[in-house]
């Protein structure tokens, strides 16, 4: 059985109003990956991600890019807490900015 594993996400930069929460929803579905992506007060995006690491990691290399429009300035990146999945331990969703 392949590691499963669960990170948070932070990521910085011009990520909100180009559609970065749905490449995120999009990419993490694709590679069926569980979680949750929100807009923060700050401007940044937070992310959980969870599942299999190999697809974690594919995700996150994604993420580091973006979709068209978005200029990763940063993406800090530590475990996740189990917790945090709130609701979202067998799908992705986007939650309401925090």
């Amino acid at each position: 059985m392949a590691e499963r594993v669960l990170r948070h996400l932070r990521i910085r930069g011009r990520v909100q109003g180009v559609g970065y929460r749905a490449f995120v929803h999009e990419q993490a579905t694709r590679l069926k990956l569980c979680g949750w992506a929100r807009n923060r007060g700050d401007g940044s995006v937070e992310a959980l991600i969870g599942g299999e690491a190999a697809s974690v990691e594919a995700l996150i290399a994604l993420l580091r890019r973006g979709p068209p429009g978005a200029r990763v300035a940063e993406l800090l990146e530590e475990d996740g807490a189990p917790d945090a999945l709130a609701g979202h331990d067998e799908t992705f969703g986007v939650l309401p900015t925090q």
